[in-house]
């Protein structure tokens, strides 16, 4: 049902393209604008970026929807949500996670819900520099404020707060022509967060109840203008006494044919989430670009 309601989207915006000549026509290069982000941000697929959601230059201002599904071993993650980015400035985004739970932990625990939702609301400014152009990396500073609709599990398992705001810098820099003539693209985030398993087991905990630096990588190769391969890493805080969290590593590759859509799989290594080890999976991801 995701799969297909993010097609009608995509070419929806596809007609847009149509009936607006200009749409996408100015602004950044292709893939410049980056992926879409678990959390709603631009950037990668775990990994927010310096770079901002959206081709919109200077005078423009640009809009982008997208859907995200992550299957591991025992467990489901949908997202979906927008961002708008202003005058290559600023970014606004939402998104909406689901995290269905496995049948086992739903009896064990007498929950009422097989499923846990979270509200993301984020904003970036962008600082300086650009991601291509300038000598230096494109740097922006941004927050996530997250909001559970139901903190029952969260509670059960000695988180402290059923909402949290995760404070980041990121820089992102484009090197052309830097790995046997293909673009490589990196990025470097540092992240002030208390959240469990991104927010979605709570926030705080026995263990720790305080804001820690986490730090979160990517990095890409571009084959082509249009394919993109790499992988990510985001480390992960340990504030739960009941549960253990390891980091996550994904390894991807991005097809974005124009800069109406774009679509990445990845394979997801989560460690162990809620008590169950070894989850590892497929990641899918698609974003339009409305304006």
């Amino acid at each position: 049902m995701m799969t297909k309601t993010l097609i009608k989207v995509l070419a929806a915006s596809g007609g847009l393209m149509c009936a607006f000549p200009g749409f996408a026509s100015d602004g950044k290069i292709l893939a410049t604008a980056g992926l879409s982000q678990l959390e709603g941000s631009g950037g990668g697929g775990i990994v927010p970026w310096a770079t901002l959601a959206g081709y919109d230059s200077q005078d423009e201002i640009a809009a982008s929807a997208f859907m995200t599904d992550v299957n591991v071993t025992d467990y489901r993650l949908s997202a979906m949500g927008a961002a708008v980015s202003f005058y290559d400035r600023v970014e606004l985004s939402y998104a909406q996670q689901t995290f269905n739970l496995p049948a086992s932990l739903i009896t064990g625990l007498s929950l009422t819900s097989a499923e846990i939702k979270q509200d993301v609301i984020g904003v970036k400014v962008r600082l300086y520099g650009d991601v291509v152009y300038s000598a230096y990396p494109q740097v922006s500073v941004g927050l996530q404020y997250k909001q559970l609709d139901n903190d029952a599990i969260a509670s059960y398992l000695g988180a402290k707060d059923d909402s949290g705001t995760d404070v980041y810098v990121a820089a992102t820099k484009v090197h052309l022509g830097a790995v046997a003539g293909y673009n490589l693209v990196w990025n470097l985030t540092a992240r002030a967060t208390k959240a469990n398993e991104m927010g979605l087991l709570g926030y705080g905990g026995a263990d720790n109840n305080h804001y820690q630096v986490m730090l979160e990588g990517s990095v890409g190769v571009l084959l082509s203008p249009k394919w993109v391969v790499g992988m990510e890493y985001r480390q992960k805080p340990n504030n739960l006494s009941s549960v253990e969290e390891d980091d996550w590593t994904d390894f991807f590759v991005s097809y974005l044919p124009n800069k109406g859509f774009n679509i990445t799989a990845a394979y997801a290594d989560l460690g162990t989430v809620a008590t169950k080890k070894d989850q590892k999976g497929i990641y899918l991801s698609m974003t339009g670009y409305l304006w």
